[in-house]
């Protein structure tokens, strides 16, 4: 899945950038290298070629979710993601309040999406990996809860 390779990116770029920072080692410093590649790489990246399946392999990713083929709201879906893709990346100029307007909006489209899929399978059986997988809960809740937090967090430390 690509969420998870960009996930594991994130984490490694996380690192060297910590590792090579020029500035104070704060928290408020680690947090916004982690706010930072997290925002970039979960919304912006992953929803941007989310975008893109949902537009050029409509039909394969309504099979793997467990949909029906050919539906117009594929298209729909897709421009929510990339407009979620270029937020994401408008992330690295954009900060502060710009940050959490994409992490709130991260957060509303993913745990709504997460109920969404959860009441799929319980009201139609559909445990299609796309629909049920456990990168589908990893994904649409705890990425969001992650990123909503350390974004308010790292907003709430007060340099010195």
């Amino acid at each position: 899945m690509l969420w998870m390779s960009c996930f594991v990116l994130a984490a490694i770029l996380i690192l060297i950038n910590i590792a090579f920072t020029k500035k104070e080692r704060s928290a408020k410093t680690i947090l916004g290298i982690i706010n930072l590649y997290l925002l970039v790489m979960m919304a912006g990246v992953v929803c941007i070629f989310a975008a893109w399946a949902h537009i050029f392999r409509a039909d394969e990713i309504a099979r793997m979710i467990g949909w029906p083929t050919g539906s117009p709201f594929q298209f729909e879906v897709a421009m929510m993601n990339l407009a979620l893709g270029v937020l994401g990346v408008l992330c690295i100029w954009f900060r502060g309040d710009f940050w959490l307007a994409t992490a709130i909006n991260m957060s509303v489209l993913f745990l709504g999406c997460a109920y969404g899929h959860l009441r799929s399978a319980i009201v139609s059986h559909d445990y299609a990996p796309y629909n049920a997988g456990l990168g589908i809960w990893f994904y649409d809740v705890i990425i969001p809860i992650l990123i909503l937090t350390l974004v308010i967090v790292h907003r709430s430390i007060r340099e010195r």
